[in-house]
């Protein structure tokens, strides 16, 4: 699984639990926004067949998007969906010389930068990237 984890072979980097549950007991989550199955991280959660950029989100929103080329389309959407009254809480890589970083955080009511790097998925090998959490709540 590593191998293919950190490779552009995929673009899925599952949530590491103890990180996601920290950040459950802050916010408590009721949708994840784009999840499969394997790695749902609230029981009410869009898949990629549900495809959570055409569907209207509520609650308090939990985002770990694809780190692929979609992932522009998936900042955007948290922004508006953020502006329709959602709290949107995303996982991102900290790309911070990227467009859609910027679209992203300049809404942020917080952003948190991630000491170290997480091990995604189970991975016992850090991610070759260093990763943020963005807040979008509102007071």
């Amino acid at each position: 699984m590593d191998k293919v984890h950190f490779s552009s072979k995929t673009d899925d980097w599952y949530t590491p639990q103890d990180f996601y549950d920290k950040l459950n007991s802050e916010f408590n989550f009721t949708l994840d926004v784009c999840a499969s199955i394997e790695n749902a991280k609230c029981s009410k959660f869009f898949t990629e067949a549900d495809n959570g950029l055409v569907q209207k989100w509520y609650g308090v929103c939990w985002m770990n998007p694809p780190y692929g080329r979609e992932i522009s389309k998936w900042t955007k959407k948290a922004v508006e969906e953020f502006k329709a009254g959602c709290t949107v809480v995303c996982l991102v890589p900290s790309r911070t010389d990227t467009i859609w970083w910027h679209e992203l955080t300049e809404h942020a009511t917080q952003i948190r930068f991630i000491k170290g790097r997480l091990k995604f998925g189970g991975s016992k090998i850090p991610a070759p990237f260093p990763s943020a959490v963005i807040v979008l709540k509102h007071d």
